[in-house]
Parts: structure tokens; sequence; C-alpha cells
């Protein structure tokens, strides 16, 4: 299991995470809770794919995208897409971007 992939997870295990607008749409369009999408992060065994970050809007230079594909523990597949960052001292904040079903 990557590093950052463990960082994701402390993160979440330990209430640092929050939602987009997009994903709490996202969230609330699919009938998924907060909850399913923490289940299939920590269920996850690996990053599905780490992208840079296209957004004109965004604070650093060189910023990543996480994107981790795995399923809650009902067995749905999930897709949830996010970034780590630091935050009011906090080292690991994890900022979820995107939440669904995964296709």
């Amino acid at each position: 299991m990557s590093n950052t992939l463990v960082r994701i997870k402390r993160a979440i295990l330990s209430g640092h995470y929050a939602f987009s607008e997009k994903a709490s749409l996202e969230l609330e369009a699919d009938g998924l809770t907060e909850l399913d999408i923490v289940e299939s992060i920590v269920n996850a065994v690996a990053i599905y794919k780490t992208i840079r970050s296209t957004s004109p809007f965004r604070e650093h230079t060189r910023e990543y995208l996480h994107i981790i594909q795995s399923t809650n523990l009902e067995g749905l597949m999930i897709y949830s897409k996010g970034k780590l960052i630091q935050e009011a001292g906090v080292e690991t904040y994890y900022f979820l971007i995107s939440s669904k079903k995964a296709m």
C-alpha cells in the first residue's frame, strides 16, 4: 500500500475530511452517504490514479488529485476524487472533490 493511501486513510479515519459542494450533490444524486465514501476509502487497497490538477483556481502550482475506486461494506463500487491538503495545523486533511457510484 502506498504511503499516500496510508495518509489518506489516516486522515479519513481521524475525521479530517470535507466534501466540496459538487461531491455533496453527487452523493445525494446517487443516494450515497458520507459513511459509504469513508468505507470505500478505508477498504481501498490502492489509489486507482493520481492526476495533476488543471483547475485555474488551485492554491499551489503543483496540486495532485487522487482517484480511488473501491467498494463500501455492502459491495457497492464507489468512485472518489480528492486531494491531501494542510489546514489549521492538520498535516493531512483530505478534501473530496467528487464522490459517486462508479460506472
